[in-house]
Order: structure tokens, then sequence, then C-alpha cells
């Protein structure tokens, strides 16, 4: 037997856990770890809007008592069986339709306020869902609120039109009804609110799959979120996504660019990345970003000094390459998982990492694989032979604009080659002219003179 109520709006034919052409409901570590930081023993819970099962069950065992709103009728029904056990009640509605008079210690909204209403809802906006989220919360309450980011990375960097194309839960609604655009006019309108957020994390890849929150992007926890967003985006991309994600980090905008964002009242102790230890800790430089910095100024003598330091430490037991590999000074430590490859195979993946990311580099573009590594190799003292090279591999710029660099480069590369051709042609011919190239040449060729004459004599003779 279910507990799920029926309050109204709902959708009987629907499923945010299980979409056939939709977004799933909030999850990932991330908001496992805030929920953890957050929730205390006693707590009287209210969830709001669609997250995963697992997310759901987890507050259960953590609190005294959870009510759950979600619009969808099955759904509703799911979360009533996994909570057969646990105090509280399961609501299946529009928010609007949501009479209880009752408050909670901790309402969680992680999904945002779009999908707590479904089509019979007319005219709900954002800014009054938001009130009625904030009325149900107790004095004192804390609030666990998400929101998507509506010019984030993906808008810079996805170019594949049929993701613009309008799902099955985009139907027709006011433009009011979605989150205001941007992290400033999102933090305004929940001060207009009266909502206190004592945190802000910037959540990467999406609210649907939350790897990881930060509060600051910048550093290595920049490198974080640039992983995150690459391994989200791995198809044809209109930029780079690790390198866009990395430049905004160092210019301070991957907060604001940030794909999503938790927000959080009421809660004033928390870690500042989730899950804790998701940013390495302690001083430090990803090798990579060091090494292609050197190489766009075209510091021979640092990537000289710092290839066989790097070798060195693969040698005495490190295994990590250039992309995970923290310099500081003149010792190196892992990030991350360490990989399954000899010195050669991590050189040869920085050089491939390094092409496929379009940066400057100072030897001339259109290089291969092998030939870049066995020159990085060099420098470490390390000859590489043709058992040690990689196959033979074309490697592209993965972003469509740093294709574009890439032919540009090239073209300039192949003009400047051909003025330097026709200006050493023209340089030959007109020595081969002059006087004393001919004296020199006769000087030095008498017999290939003479002959010459006699020929022309010959030929004087039978005309």
């Amino acid at each position: 037997m279910t507990r799920s109520i029926l309050v109204g709006g709902e959708m009987l034919n629907w499923s945010d856990l299980h979409p056939v052409d939709a977004r799933p409901a909030a999850a990932g570590p991330a908001a496992e770890a805030l929920l953890t930081a957050a929730l205390q023993p006693g707590d009287a819970v209210l969830v709001a809007g669609p997250h995963a099962l697992d997310l759901i069950t987890g507050i259960a065992r953590r609190v005294t008592s959870v009510d759950v709103l979600v619009r969808s009728a099955p759904d509703a029904e799911e979360i009533a069986e996994r909570l057969a056990d646990t105090k509280g009640d399961v609501y299946c509605g529009s928010l609007d339709r949501f009479g209880s008079e009752k408050t909670y210690d901790v309402i969680v909204a992680l999904d945002g306020l779009e999908r707590l209403v479904g089509p019979d809802t007319a005219k709900l906006t954002w800014a009054d869902a938001l009130s009625t989220v904030r009325d149900r919360l107790a004095a004192s309450g804390r609030l666990l609120f998400g929101a998507t980011n509506a010019f984030g990375f993906e808008r810079l960097i996805q170019p594949d039109i049929t993701a613009a194309l309008p799902r099955n839960e985009d139907w027709a609604r006011d433009v009011a009804d979605t989150a205001p655009a941007g992290l400033k006019p999102l933090q305004a309108a929940l001060r207009d609110a009266d909502i206190e957020i004592e945190q802000t994390y910037a959540v990467f890849p999406s609210l649907v799959e939350a790897q990881v929150g930060l509060t600051a992007v910048d550093g290595l926890a920049g490198v974080v979120a640039a992983r995150a967003v690459a391994e989200r985006n791995t198809g044809p991309v209109l930029m780079d996504s690790y390198r866009l994600v990395l430049d905004s980090a160092a210019a301070g905008l991957a907060l604001d660019l940030a794909p999503a964002w938790y927000f959080v009242a009421g809660v004033t102790e928390l870690p500042t990345a989730i899950p804790v230890g998701a940013v390495p800790e302690g001083p430090g430089v990803l090798l990579e970003e060091h090494l292609l910095a050197a190489l766009k100024v075209d510091d021979q003598a640092a990537v000289r000094r710092i290839i066989p330091e790097y070798v060195a430490w693969l040698n005495g037991g490190g295994n990590g390459s250039p992309d995970n590999a923290i310099l500081d000074g003149t010792s190196f430590r892992l990030f991350g998982e360490a990989q399954d490859l000899d010195v050669v195979g991590h050189l040869a993946r920085f050089v491939r990492r390094s092409m496929e990311s379009g940066s400057r580099q100072p030897w001339p573009a259109g290089g291969d694989v092998q030939e870049l590594t066995a020159r990085l190799a060099s420098m470490a003292g390390i000859t590489v032979t043709e058992e040690l090279s990689a196959p033979a591999e074309v490697v592209r710029p993965l972003g469509s604009a740093e294709q574009l660099a890439t032919v540009a480069r090239l073209s300039e590369e192949l003009a400047a080659a051909s003025a330097r051709a026709i200006l050493f042609e023209g340089t030959v011919s007109g020595i081969r002219r002059s006087l004393p190239y001919r004296v020199g040449h006769a000087v030095l060729n008498p017999a290939r003179v003479i002959r010459r004459r006699v020929r022309r004599v010959l030929r004087k003779v039978r005309r």
C-alpha cells in the first residue's frame, strides 16, 4: 500500500525518474556530499522536485521525517513504496496546488523550480514559485536550492543543433517561468525573496549529474571543473571545452559561466569543494599547463629543464602524465589516477593533448606525434626507436575554432615558405647572370666553356 497523495496538477503518464525524452532527476556525488554536510538527524525535510531515488532514500536515513513533492504520478508511487518505512508523506502534483501548511527544517530543491509544475499550471512565475517554497521553510530553516545557468559553458561549446530542439517536457510556457539568467540576477532574486545565501557552489557538469561543486573555480579547482565539462562534451564542439574552462578560470569567469549552481541558506559550516577531496590540497600547478605556457612563448630553456626532471620522477616510481601530475617547484605529485604508460607514452600523451588543444607551439604546424615525442624525449637523453614509437596518427584540434586557427597558421607558414622560395630562386637567377659568376664559372669549368663554344661554331657552319 502506497502513501502517495494527489494534490492536483499531477502528470499521470509522465516520469522524471525514468524519462524517455527529457532530463533525468537531479543526482550526483556533489549532491550527496552537500546533503551529508547540511542535514541533521532531527530534521523534518521536504524534497521538492525530481531527485534521484538514491538521494531521497539517503535523506530518509539521515533525518527524522521526509515529505516529497513530485509532479509525476508513477514517480510518486515508486517513491512512496521505497519510503514505506519512513515517517512522512509523498505528494503528487504541482507546487501551486500544494496547500499543505506544514513547515520544514530543511527544503531540498536541488533540481530547481521549473519541474515543480506541469502543463496544467497556466502561469506561475519563478519568483512566485520561490516565494511559495520559502513560505514552507521554518524559522531558521535551511534551503538547498539548485539552478541551471541559461548562459553557461554549454552555450559556447555545443554545436549540435539537435540539442536545441524542444523535448517532450518543453511545452509552451510563459517566459517568466524560468529562473533569472546569470549568477548575479539569481543571487539578487534570492535576496529579494528574503533568502540569505551562506554558500554558492558552481556545479559541474550539470544538476542531473553533479560530479563536483566548487565555491571558487581557479587553480587546480579549475582543472577539476574543466575535466568534468570535457568528459561530458566528447563529440564535435565549437571550442575545446577543456581549454575553454581553464581559460575562463584564469580570467575569473568560470563561476559565472558554470553550467549550474547550488545555493545554500542557513548552513554556515560547509566545505569549499564537494565532494571533499575532489580538489587536490597543497600548492602547485598542473605540469601540462606549465609546459604549454612555456611553449607558447617559445621558452625552450624551461622545457629542456623540466622534461629531464619529469622523466627522472617517472623513472623513480612516479606514474602520471603531464595532465595529472602537479609540479610544485622541482617536485611532482600525482593528481588523480595513475596512467598505465611508459616514459615515452607519457610524453606522447602530452604531445597529443597539446595538438588537440590547438595551443600555440614553437615547432611548425602539422607535425606528427611521433616526431614531437622524439624531440621531447631527446631532451631527457632518450632515443625513441621504431619499437618505442606509437603508430602513426593524425591529430586534429578538438574544437572548430582551434581547427580554423591551425588552418590559418598552416596557411601563414606555407605562404612564408613560398615567399622564401621565390626570393631564393630570384637571388640564384641574379647571381647566375652576374659577370663575376660567369667569369668564375669559366675559370673553374674551362672544358665545359670550350665545349659550348665549339657547339656554337658548328651550328653556324652547318647553317
